[in-house]
């Protein structure tokens, strides 16, 4: 199932309270508007600020802040907007102790907050990176003793990415863990680019200065837990690198995209072009590549520029097509049409009739409920287990329109989904207790069952037998689904598209 969603990315706006940078977020927000046209039907459109909203956490440049935020939201281009702090937008120390910052007025997370969109099955996860970033060089001598808590601090954030993925909540994922597309957001940069590098800060060079103080503990939490790309801000410079990683589970030594765990990371310059610097903001689409026989799943990143001296916004990458630049995904991030429907059906207080055929037919037209000269047990099992749950979710929601004449048709189809499970596990050799485990997880996921249960069934005289009775129970089936007026042909010959 086709999964999409777009994220634009603003960063270090800077501003103080004064209006002057009100002109400049003018032409920022219909620069935005302009180029988000091609995107109002995607169902997620998400606007991101990677911190340094203010200058200073005056409580008029705190105020200005929310104002700009709101006026965002107001525009109808985003379903929803979200911010992280920069190094500007906190307290210093030697102010006093009741002063507010962005973290108060904007409610900014001051750890770590996980953001988790059904629709695209997008996992957004907001990182603090404050105290763990190595400007801190810049405001004097750091001691041993600072420098080891500023490693514990960025350490911290590997620890908090992963804790913050098993937290409570996560149940609220309508699919595996694996199969989420993770975009991590903070203000620091977290590790070296090859570009934007030579700035200089306080007079020296700027890149061993303002990085995560513990890179490689971040690169490896990261890559453990799936993330794709991160954002980040901080620097007022572009960028965009990729980091490759051999995939510890990966089944293929040849080089290609399954081989490899990769993640982007991409610098977002000030939006509003502070300190000298050129403008920019970044639009990132994640969906289908239209052109591809089957879904793959790819990044589109588009950057845009305006120039220190004035002017309008521009690609930034002119000299490539479109201005754009295509990043493949790595993995595939097609959805089981059973989690598809959890989704939908998970946003209804009740279901009505047309509603309940719609989803059986996404359900049950997998060639697993047809006749198959040769079943593909472990494929079998693994689609009848995943339906089954669906199928109960369909009929708690539907028992509450109030409808009964169907009911024993929903009852029955339930007792054959048990009945095609548990074959499918005698067949496979599956005892009881496995099976219970198996049944007790919603969200499994296909490749961990087919890589955990052997493919090839038992072979002994009963395996005929066993196929007979697959066949019946795939007609019976049938004849309950057909109670509720669709008629789908299960246990006859599937049909040429439908889908494993």
């Amino acid at each position: 199932m086709n999964r999409s969603f777009v994220i634009v990315q603003i960063s270090d706006l800077h501003l103080d309270g004064s209006g002057r940078l009100l002109p400049a977020i003018e032409v920022l927000s219909a620069a935005i508007r302009e180029r988000m046209s091609a995107w109002s039907d995607v169902p997620d459109r998400i606007l991101l600020i990677t911190g340094d909203l203010v200058n200073d956490p005056t409580p008029r440049a705190l105020e200005e802040a929310l104002a700009v935020m709101t006026s965002l939201r107001q525009t109808g281009l985003f379903t929803d907007v979200q911010a992280i702090a920069g190094n500007h937008d906190v307290k210093r120390p030697s102010q006093r102790a009741g002063r507010h910052d962005a973290y108060d007025y904007l409610r900014l997370p001051r750890t770590s907050k996980n953001v988790y969109y059904r629709q695209s099955g997008l996992d957004l996860v907001l990182l603090d990176s404050n105290r763990a970033s190595l400007t801190n060089f810049a405001s004097g001598t750091v001691d041993e003793k600072a420098y080891n808590l500023m490693v514990t601090d960025s350490a911290r954030l590997s620890v908090e990415l992963a804790g913050s993925l098993g937290s409570a909540g996560r149940a609220d994922h309508a699919e595996p863990a694996e199969d989420l597309v993770r975009v991590l957001a903070l203000h620091h940069h977290p590790l070296p680019q090859a570009t934007g590098e030579g700035k200089r800060f306080l007079g020296t060079p700027d890149e061993p200065l303002m990085y995560l103080a513990a890179p490689a503990t971040f690169l490896e939490a990261a890559t453990s837990l799936n993330v794709n790309l991160v954002l980040h801000g901080h620097r007022h410079v572009e960028g965009l690198t990729r980091y490759s990683i051999p995939d510890p589970r990966a089944t293929r030594s040849k080089g290609g995209e399954d081989f490899w765990r990769t993640i982007y990371v991409l610098s977002c310059p000030s939006s509003t072009g502070q300190s000298g610097d050129d403008a920019g903001f970044n639009i990132i689409h994640f969906g289908a590549a239209p052109e591809a026989a089957r879904p793959e799943y790819r990044f589109t990143v588009a950057r845009y520029s305006r120039p220190r001296n004035g002017g309008a916004f521009a690609p930034l990458d002119s000299n490539l097509a479109d201005g754009l630049i295509r990043l493949p995904a790595g993995r595939d991030f097609s959805r089981d049409p059973a989690f598809q429907s959890a989704i939908e059906i998970a946003s209804c207080a009740s279901l009505k009739r047309d509603q309940v055929t719609a989803f059986a037919r996404r359900l049950f037209m997998r060639r697993s409920f047809y006749d198959e000269a040769g079943p593909d047990w472990a494929s079998a099992l693994y689609t009848y287990l995943v339906t089954l749950h669906v199928w109960m979710d369909i009929e708690d929601k539907f028992s509450r329109s109030g409808r009964k004449p169907e009911a024993a048709a929903m009852t029955a189809v339930e007792a054959l989904l048990s009945q095609l499970i548990e074959q499918s596990a005698e067949m496979l050799g599956i005892d009881d207790a496995v099976l219970d485990e198996l049944r007790a997880d919603r969200l499994i996921r296909r490749d961990d069952l087919l890589r955990q249960l052997p493919r090839l069934p038992r072979e002994d005289a009963g395996a005929q037998e066993h196929a007979r009775q697959r066949l019946q129970l795939l007609r019976e089936l049938g004849a309950q689904i057909r109670e509720l007026g669709l008629d789908l042909g299960l246990g006859g010959t599937a049909p040429p598209d439908a889908p494993p």
